[in-house]
């Protein structure tokens, strides 16, 4: 993961599935049959005196804002140890899914100065979906090379700044289906890599751009079908996000490349106490052309960077990646406070020369889930993952993975 924590606590007291959406029990009247709790619970039993306000209920029929900012420790492989300031709004505008913007800023022990902010506002009616991935990096880290016969004895150390800019405006074209049009820039520079006597160029074969700087410039062609409802812990439905986008010199690009992205989720709730299954599929494929090293599909460099968990980030890096996750959540609590999870993953990307899917890499591991608030849905998740060839490590994060 990217980051040890990918998002905020901000909590929302308003139903989490627009009218439309509902079954015939609203999502309040459910956590009130079955006595859901949440962190925010364990508190006021502990400080009785300090009571909800008078609109504090879960019968809200707008949208109420709540937004905490959190400093937070925390830990992954690639940063090791890191300190980051974490926030988050989540709001309902009306008959609307659930709005998101998340954003966090952190300085690492490897020295690594990270800021993202990731968005995706649903307007009433949810007649438009404006979709944002920002980041700005400084970001040493290291390379394994490209494909799947690499090993993490002798990487690579890279060092290098990098602006990351996508938006988007998706359309309603009908219920759940939309469409759309955006811009997504990647610009890496002071681009450098340190090992002594190893170059990227040796365990890759690739160079790393022009002048220790690479830009990818282009168009993003939406289609999205999203029926899930709420995108925090989603209960049921089907997500379906694919992106054209085709580089290009005329926009500023290095080179003409065109990348294709296809992202598949689909929930099932298995028992009526809330157990899901989740699956999941991401695909990122070069269509045509030579993408800039660093913008090649790699490990865990998704939008929340959750691909590969067991591995650490940037592991394996292809023009072509396949990848698949399965999970399944749990309740271990009758009340819900505390739930669990069990989660397999596997990834293969393309051969550098005979562009070829030779290899599968598995990974698995389980996880502790703590309430943060019953409406929104809102875990802590804190997860730890082992891949086949050793790699283990431990992810924070708020919110679902996936």
């Amino acid at each position: 993961m990217l980051l040890g924590w990918r998002v905020a606590v901000a909590q929302i007291d308003t139903v989490s599935t627009p009218s439309h959406k509902r079954p015939h029990l609203s999502r309040s009247q459910a956590i009130a049959l079955t006595g859901e709790r949440d962190i925010r619970d364990v508190y006021r039993t502990f400080f009785p005196k300090n009571k909800p306000r008078s609109g504090d209920t879960l019968d809200v029929a707008t949208s109420r804002k709540f937004v905490w900012i959190i400093p937070a420790p925390g830990y992954t492989q690639q940063t090791r140890g890191l300190l980051q300031l974490t926030g988050n709004v989540s709001y309902h505008e009306p008959d609307a899914n659930m709005s998101t913007l998340i954003a966090a800023l952190a300085y690492t022990q490897n020295r690594q100065l990270i800021f993202t902010a990731a968005s995706s506002i649903w307007r009433p009616q949810n007649r438009v979906n404006w979709v944002g991935d920002w980041r700005l990096m400084h970001y040493p880290q290291n390379t394994y090379g490209l494909g799947m016969h690499t090993n993490t004895r002798q990487p690579v150390l890279m060092d290098y700044e990098y602006l990351r800019f996508y938006q988007s405006a998706l359309f309603k074209v009908r219920p759940s289906f939309y469409a759309g049009l955006g811009y997504q820039l990647d610009y890496h520079w002071n681009i450098e890599s340190s090992t002594v006597n190893q170059e990227v160029s040796q365990i890759s074969n690739y160079t790393l751009g022009v002048n220790g700087r690479s830009v990818s410039s282009g168009a993003a062609l939406t289609l999205l079908y999203d029926s899930r409802g709420n995108a925090i812990n989603p209960e049921r439905g089907l997500y379906t996000n694919l992106v054209l986008r085709p580089n290009l010199k005329l926009l500023g690009s290095d080179t003409n490349y065109q990348s294709l992205l296809l992202d598949v989720r689909k929930y099932l709730r298995v028992t009526d106490t809330g157990n899901v299954l989740a699956l999941w599929s991401y695909n990122a494929l070069t269509l045509h052309g030579e993408p800039p090293f660093l913008d090649l599909p790699s490990t865990g460099w998704d939008t929340y960077s959750s691909t590969g968990r067991g591995f650490i980030q940037g592991r394996f890096r292809g023009k072509n990646m396949l990848y698949g996750e399965a999970e399944y959540r749990f309740g271990l609590t009758r009340n819900r406070l505390l739930g669990g999870v069990l989660f397999t993953n596997a990834q293969t990307v393309s051969e550098p020369v005979t562009h070829n899917f030779e290899k599968v890499v598995p990974a698995a591991g389980f996880g502790l889930r703590l309430s943060m608030n019953k409406i929104s849905r809102t875990n802590l998740a804190i997860d730890y993952g082992f891949g086949a060839d050793g790699s283990r490590g431990f992810t924070f994060n708020l919110g679902e993975v996936f």
